[in-house]
């Protein structure tokens, strides 16, 4: 069996016009989300950058998970702020 020689080229042009755009796309959407997240949650935007290195993205979905998030520091001050005053 042979394999048409033109079918590497084709293969290629078609790797480079639509796969890679997509794939920075994929990960520019994916940047976005784990920002918004990192901001909800009340930490700095810039920590959603960290998921694109490949040990830090683990540790922090840890700290994500399992750390005290400053959205809930917060609440728990202003309710104890606010029985306090009551």
């Amino acid at each position: 069996m042979q394999v048409d020689p033109n079918v590497a080229p084709v293969f290629s042009l078609f790797f480079l016009i639509f796969m890679i755009p997509l794939v920075l796309i994929i990960v520019a959407v994916k940047i976005l989300i784990f920002c918004k997240i990192f901001s909800r949650a009340g930490y700095s935007w810039a920590f959603g950058l960290l998921m694109l290195v490949p040990i830090a993205n683990i540790v922090m979905l840890f700290v994500l998970a399992f750390a005290e998030w400053p959205v809930q520091q917060e609440l728990r001050s202003f309710r104890q702020q606010s029985q306090v005053a009551s």
